[in-house]
């Protein structure tokens, strides 16, 4: 090419959990039986969409007005709604500006980080969930910074490590939480949630809490709202229906900001967001139309919880499995519907393999794991 077209920070932005479907796709081509785990898909692993929640959207599609443009913000019933849901907690209070709809979280995330100045860096948990790691990433132009999630200590941040950070990294400018957290389960406690917004008041940062799961929590336990604790603290909490409903092909989510009237700067960094989007037009109409019919309807409270007796059930059956296996750290998860399992320090050193009989297939993996600078992680999962 006459110029070099790759944006700084280009070769950062890597999903890893769609990527790894092309390499599956040629192995089934190659023989080899596949079960695909990638990707948080209910409605892929056999989940049933109710016959009411059906016909919600049946008659909304009869609606002239969910196949046009709605306001970029979104759906004004639909910020009025989630408006109420935040504000009857009866701790922060917002309106319904301050709310911004999203062609799901993805699309969020990618405004959210993009939107920053490229020497702005946002930390984040590690493991955590990819797509907030790469977008981060990418908009930097340099690797991810982030914060260890501790497997022996039941996945809960390690909170002196983040102060630490925090304090002699200046570029740091905001915390990444996932509460419940994607891939490990975890649910944050009341004090780990306290901590996080006191570090980020201690030195002037704002918050990203991704609470796309917090309705989906089990074995008694739940957890609160960032909106609940953060004071005066600027945040971004961000929502959606894609795992709750679940609806993950409606590809509709949210953002709700907190505190932008608190400082001057983040207020600024919020309408870079909002012309983001400005740009699209909106999000899409008739997912934001049902989101209070659904969540209203007499059997919702009954659906959703009979959801999450079935995921603390697969749950517990995985737990009680591993928890047993020499070699792996195994903690038992409260919410979402993932379970990230360690290996004990030295297990794996990098040179174990194991058998491959179809030469074809062995010849692909060999290739793949061959590649300079291929991570241990994914020289296992290949």
């Amino acid at each position: 090419m006459r110029h070099n077209i790759v944006p700084v920070g280009g070769g950062e932005m890597t999903y890893e959990i769609r990527a790894i479907v092309d390499i599956a796709d040629k192995l089934k081509r190659l023989g080899l039986k596949t079960n695909m785990e990638n990707i948080g898909d209910p409605v892929a692993k056999g989940e049933q969409i109710p016959a009411w929640m059906k016909q919600i959207v049946a008659d909304l599609a009869m609606e002239n007005a969910s196949y046009g443009y709605c306001p970029t913000r979104g759906v004004l019933e639909a910020r009025e709604f989630i408006c109420e849901l935040t504000n009857r907690r009866g701790k922060l209070q917002i309106t319904p500006e301050d709310i911004l709809f999203f062609n799901g979280l993805g699309d969020a995330i990618q405004k959210v980080y993009g939107s920053l100045r490229h020497e702005s860096r946002v930390i984040v948990p590690s493991p955590t969930y990819s797509t907030h790691s790469s977008a981060e990433a990418a908009n930097a132009g340099q690797p991810a910074v982030t914060y260890r999630l501790d497997p022996d200590n039941h996945w809960l941040p390690d909170l002196v490590e983040l102060r630490n950070k925090v304090k002699y990294n200046p570029a740091i400018a905001g915390i990444l939480l996932i509460n419940p957290d994607n891939p490990t389960g975890v649910v944050y406690p009341e004090v780990v949630l306290r901590e996080i917004v006191a570090i980020a008041r201690e030195y002037d940062l704002f918050i990203v809490s991704d609470e796309i799961y917090h309705n989906i929590t089990y074995n008694g336990q739940s957890t609160l709202p960032i909106s609940d604790l953060i004071g005066d603290v600027p945040a971004i909490a961000m929502k959606g229906i894609s795992k709750e409903f679940p609806w993950p092909g409606g590809r509709s989510g949210w953002i709700e900001v907190y505190n932008a009237d608190k400082d001057p700067v983040f207020a600024k960094y919020v309408a870079c967001i909002l012309n983001a989007k400005l740009v699209e037009v909106c999000a899409t109409t008739l997912p934001q139309m049902a989101i209070s019919k659904m969540m209203t309807h007499p059997q919702y409270p009954v659906y959703l919880e009979e959801r999450k007796k079935r995921y603390e059930r697969a749950s517990n059956i995985a737990y009680d499995i591993l928890k047993g296996v020499p070699g792996l750290k195994v903690n038992r998860t409260n919410g979402a519907f993932y379970m990230a399992v360690a290996f004990a320090d030295g297990l794996l050193n990098g040179q174990q393999s194991l058998p491959i009989a179809n030469t074809e297939v062995r010849s692909l993996v060999e290739n793949l794991v061959n590649t300079p600078g291929c991570a241990q992680d994914k020289r296992f999962v290949y």
